[in-house]
């Protein structure tokens, strides 16, 4: 009987112990929690389903809403590659942005700071960062992505563009590039780009699942040319998936807008299968407006594709945040956020300190996931120079209200199309007060860019050292 008992004894504190193990496993991912943040291409919030699309059918995206938080008031830059190195560098983009397709290869990015603070890292998707446009130096580099600070890469457009032997479409035979290994459009013929990203975010994941990992997945979807998707295609060839019928441009977008939250449910079912979902942060966001040649129903309205333009339709991004046990369910916040906030976002969840090399642009907005009030933001700010042939702007907005460095001045709710320009006194003396909080911003800004900037400019200014913009006194 004594040695029952004793093995009663033992068992039962085997078993204690592997609980305890695991609750303290728990506790660390909770610490450092997993984050995977989406970032659609050329999408905004008139094409989802929570933020009053009537065109298509996002249930994935909205069911993340439901079950976590839904930002208002998200901005992003009005084209891509101004976006994304603003989101990825936490700064603004006239401390860096030079160059249209090109990412700093010395400029400190969230990669780098998830690996210091002990996260595997990984990067999905669209690249378009080498320099290709300009041939900088470095554009053939193809470990560049490792050396911005991501343990595992799985991209395109990398060290090609589309045109040439080498280069192809994102969508259907794409070429990819992985990890220092060149897979070419024939060894990938009669497959789905969006697929394959997708696979292999969700296998990093499951190789990292007992560690802190951080995926930063800027899809190629859904950005032009519009084709059809696997749920789409039927029997077509897909050696000719990718040619253009810009006859279909809305039957093809609105299935690529549906197959895009397909893709974004199946990562969040990934992290509930493998069990980690209560210590991973899924966001959810679009690097600027949807294309020009895009009409979409919302609300009642017609929208047309903002991208490109400073308006709301190209700046406006959604912005879906779901960490289980943590957001509150169905909440939906008016609170500000802009792009260089994610880098501030990731420190904080990350448990890090910032130093010298880190940016001074953004705030968190992870006491919002957490139900707390957070360090809310007065405005946010865009200085938009593409060199892509777009008209510049620079401009300073609340959640209601807009002012552009010129003085043009509009409630944007209420004026989506910003057709109506406040004049001076017209709108009251609250209103007249931010009119005169934005403007005093404003001039303590680097000057406004004024010249269409283009791929060959020569004139290409930043102002690295510029000072704190969002927290003067520190």
């Amino acid at each position: 009987m004594s040695r029952i008992i004793t093995y009663l004894f033992c068992a039962l504190f085997v078993v204690e112990s592997l609980v305890a193990a695991q609750d303290q496993s728990i506790r660390q991912a909770q610490d450092k929690p997993n984050v995977v943040l989406v970032m659609a291409d050329d999408v905004s919030w008139e094409a989802i389903g929570c933020y009053g699309a009537e065109d298509y059918l996002t249930p994935r995206i909205d069911e993340l809403a439901s079950k976590g938080i839904r930002f208002k008031n998200c901005f992003s830059t009005p084209i891509c590659t101004p976006s994304r190195v603003k989101l990825m560098t936490g700064q603004y983009n006239f401390r860096n942005y030079t160059h249209f397709g090109y990412l700093n290869p010395n400029d400190k990015t969230f990669g780098h700071l998830m690996q210091e603070n002990g996260y595997k890292t990984a990067i999905v998707g669209k690249w378009q960062l080498n320099g290709l446009y300009n041939n900088l130096p470095g554009y053939d580099d193809n470990m560049r992505p490792a050396k911005a600070g991501f343990d595992e890469f799985y991209l395109w457009q990398l060290t090609t563009g589309k045109a040439g032997g080498l280069g192809g479409e994102r969508f259907w035979n794409p070429p990819i590039e992985t990890n220092g290994e060149f897979i070419t459009k024939e060894q990938n013929a009669g497959k789905y780009g969006p697929d394959l990203m997708t696979d292999y975010l969700c296998d990093f994941m499951e190789r990292n699942k007992d560690d802190p990992f951080f995926v930063y997945y800027p899809m190629v979807l859904v950005h032009d040319p519009f084709v059809p998707t696997p749920d789409t295609i039927g029997d077509a060839p897909r050696d000719t998936a990718n040619e253009w019928d810009k006859t279909r441009n809305k039957e093809h977008f609105v299935s690529m807008v549906n197959y895009m939250d397909k893709l974004i449910g199946r990562i969040a079912d990934k992290t509930e299968s493998l069990g980690i979902a209560e210590n991973t942060i899924i966001l959810f966001t679009a690097d600027n407006g949807t294309g020009v040649g895009i009409t979409s129903n919302w609300n009642g309205m017609e929208i047309k594709g903002g991208k490109g333009g400073p308006k709301n339709m190209g700046t406006h991004v959604p912005l879906v945040a779901y960490w289980k046990g943590q957001t509150s369910k169905g909440k939906e916040l008016d609170d500000l956020v802009d792009f260089t906030d994610f880098y501030a976002t990731l420190a904080e969840a990350a448990g890090a300190t910032r130093g010298d090399r880190d940016p001074i642009d953004g705030r968190s907005f992870l006491p919002q996931l957490k139900g707390k009030k957070g360090n809310l933001r007065d405005w946010v700010f865009t200085h938009y120079q593409a060199y892509w042939n777009k008209v510049p702007a620079q401009f300073a907005r609340t959640e209601r209200f807009k002012l552009y460095r010129d003085g043009r001045f509009y409630e944007v709710p209420n004026d989506l199309k910003e057709a109506n320009d406040l004049a001076i006194g017209e709108a009251g003396e609250r209103t007249e007060m931010i009119r005169q909080q934005l403007q005093a911003f404003l001039d303590a800004t680097p000057p406004a860019p004024t010249v269409k900037g283009q791929l060959d400019s020569e004139h290409r200014p930043i102002y690295p050292d510029w000072r704190n913009l969002v927290d003067p006194n520190d």
